[in-house]
């Protein structure tokens, strides 16, 4: 076994991070499970048509995008460029950031790609003014997870979209649709739509059906180990190990847009005494840490509760369900080893 593999961990709550404006939006990239991401490289399912249709709207919509260069992407002259914003709605797993990093990657000019969690933090942490002069020109806005269960947020990001568009920014976005949900995506395509009001008239919605990839070929729940520190020492590269408690209170010591320097470099973390969430702002926080655990590709080896039961009914059940599912959904790939 190399030197590397069985050095001694480091401890999460030692990582005291900064990061300023520009720092954070130079984040504002693709997950780099997806830094090559193309449609061609995006693998349909053929049980469902929907999602070779959605590869076909994404073509159009870059096509859209080179035919009316020079009339400006929200210019009120007819051109056909087709609506300047597209939403991709359907379930986990489906590969809808696959097909927004794909437009990203296929996107002239300066083009950010974030998700909803870090594009409300940033603005959180830096001003909302400050937020639009940074993103303002920009040529292409993607928003992984576009979350409609905070108001305010939601409220928030719909007037930075709406100063943005009014400037010449194209808009893409996607959402989750929980796999119960009544309805499916009709309901939280409508929500969608009512929530951003006068951006709505400018999206064109894509319903992408299918089955989360992530549970397709494991195991359907997290893995728990009996010892974490001997678990991530056979994982090669940098680790940690903490206490799940001291971890999400450092957690709670850190703005959530600094999340991501928490994980960079890491390859592996280990949690020792993991227990369901007793409040709801906790598990929130989480929530936005396993989303940077999963755009950075972390493994997880945890001791104690498996990670897929640390959110309580009551909270599955209650107005951030989406969040709790889509990390449940990480959790199980991250304990798996699955990318």
């Amino acid at each position: 076994m190399s030197a590397e593999a069985v050095s001694s961990p480091g401890r999460l709550v030692d990582r005291i991070p900064t990061l300023d404006g520009a720092e954070m939006i130079a984040h504002l990239v693709p997950p780099r499970q997806f830094a090559t991401a193309t449609l061609d490289s995006y693998r349909p399912d053929r049980d469902y048509p929907s999602q070779g249709a959605s590869v076909a709207a994404i073509r159009n919509f870059v096509a859209g995008w080179h035919s009316g260069r020079g009339g400006g992407f929200f210019s009120r002259r007819k051109t056909p460029v087709g609506l300047p914003g597209i939403y991709l709605d359907g379930g986990f797993g489906v590969g809808k950031t696959h097909l927004l990093a794909a437009l990203w990657h296929a996107a002239p000019g300066r083009i950010y790609f974030g998700t909803f969690i870090e594009y409300t933090a940033l603005v959180g942490a830096l001003g909302y003014a400050p937020a639009v002069k940074l993103f303002t020109g920009a040529s292409l806005i993607c928003i992984d997870e576009f979350e409609l269960d905070d108001p305010g947020d939601t409220r928030l990001m719909s007037r930075l979209l709406n100063q943005l568009a009014s400037s010449g920014t194209r808009i893409a976005a996607t959402s989750n649709t929980p796999p119960n949900a009544l309805g499916e995506g009709r309901f939280a395509a409508q929500d969608f739509l009512r929530e951003i009001d006068s951006l709505a008239a400018r999206f064109t919605t894509i319903r992408v059906d299918g089955l989360d990839y992530r549970r397709r070929d494991v195991e359907a729940h997290a893995v728990t180990s009996t010892d974490a520190a001997a678990g991530i020492s056979v994982i090669p590269g940098e680790s940690t190990l903490d206490s799940f408690d001291e971890m999400l209170v450092h957690l709670g010591s850190v703005h959530p847009s600094r999340y991501v320097k928490i994980v960079e470099g890491l390859a592996v973390i280990g949690l020792t005494g993991v227990h369901p969430f007793a409040n709801q702002t906790d598990a929130l926080r989480f929530v936005a840490f396993v989303d940077r655990l999963y755009d950075a590709q972390v493994r997880i080896v945890a001791e104690g509760t498996p990670l897929d039961g640390v959110f309580p009914d009551e909270m599955l059940a209650g107005g951030y369900r989406k969040k709790y599912l889509r990390a449940v959904s990480r959790l199980i790939a991250l304990t798996n080893g699955v990318d």
